[in-house]
């Protein structure tokens, strides 16, 4: 019988609880659980008393100098005291694991666990609280560069189209729709916008709320380069899609951007940006969704497209954004 080659596998939790253990001299009170599978797959290493989180990258996702400069940016901002989760050392005094795995050599990082609760539905401080931590955050790096993707009209708009176009033909409405939004979208645009390092993955699912205004990110798995204002409206667009009343959608915002211009002034050219800026956001997320279709969204279709660019629609309707 073949014996034939896989794509992504799931690692034993059993195995890595023995070897992490081991690799960073934890006793045998800790146990290891699978969290999730995902863009990249996450176990809990935890006892009585200690959490941590461990991420394993799927095969070829990352590559070893794109991890270390993501380490590299963590422990840039935990030294100036943001509260962000950041990677442990073993042994060894190295981050990075190598797991061999059946598709291949996958890397693993040990990560702090971010005390706290996942919360969807926000109150105005909390929502104060994300946007003056996103402000320090941005401040920090402004201005730097780190060795990963530089977000930009090539890497928001034209590879996820090209992503998208080997599941969906370009003749279809919604493909010749983003066509149209990318049309609208130029890297000028965005020209005389703060520039820095981006997390561009930052929404209630990626950060922990202790006593509503202690606030943890985590998950910097995207985090590159480009305009800072990619969070801002990001961030925005989310908070948009959660709050069904619009009114109440509105003075949350407002708390956010308050928040974040207590220390990181944005200027009006920067708050007009802010709805274009999430939207070039989501259009990059669904390049994702189709470049890791099998691990991502299992969901991908023509009716998911259909889905996905009705709450676009949605957005740039609110905010006039024109399409044509």
């Amino acid at each position: 019988m073949n014996t034939f080659p896989v794509t992504t596998s799931t690692i034993s939790a059993k195995a890595l609880e023995v070897y992490i253990k081991k690799q960073y001299k934890l006793d045998e009170s800790y146990t290891c659980t699978l969290f999730r599978t995902g863009m990249n797959h996450t176990y809990f290493l935890s006892n009585k008393n200690t959490k941590f989180v461990l991420r394993v990258y799927c095969y070829n996702w990352r590559s070893k100098t794109e991890i270390n400069e993501e380490i590299t940016l963590l422990y840039q901002l935990k030294n100036q005291g943001l509260s962000v989760s950041f990677p442990i050392k073993d042994k060894n005094n190295t981050y990075i694991q190598d797991i061999e795995a059946p598709e291949g050599t996958r890397h693993a990082v040990l990560f702090s666990f971010a005390e706290g609760e996942k919360m969807r539905f926000m109150d105005n401080n909390t929502c104060f609280a994300i946007g003056a931590l996103m402000g320090k955050f941005h401040s920090v790096t402004q201005n730097k560069t780190i060795n990963r993707i530089q977000y930009n009209k090539n890497s928001l708009f034209e590879l996820p189209f090209q992503k998208l176009s080997k599941y969906f033909s370009e003749d279809l409405p919604e493909m010749e729709f983003i066509k149209t939004i990318e049309a609208t979208f130029q890297d000028s645009d965005f020209k005389n916008t703060k520039q820095g390092t981006v997390h561009l993955d930052i929404w209630y699912d990626n950060m922990s709320v202790a006593n509503q205004t202690d606030i943890t990110l985590f998950d910097f798995d995207f985090c590159g380069n480009g305009s800072q204002i990619l969070d801002i409206g990001y961030f925005c667009k989310q908070l948009f899609h959660i709050e069904t009343d619009k009114n109440i959608y509105e003075i949350k915002k407002d708390s956010f951007l308050e928040g974040y211009q207590k220390t990181n002034t944005l200027s009006e050219k920067e708050l007009k940006l802010l709805p274009k800026a999430g939207l070039a956001v989501f259009i990059f997320y669904l390049g994702i969704q189709a470049q890791r279709f099998d691990w991502s969204n299992i969901f991908l279709s023509e009716n998911y497209l259909k889905m996905y660019l009705g709450r676009l629609k949605s957005w740039m309707q609110y905010q006039n954004i024109a399409n044509t």
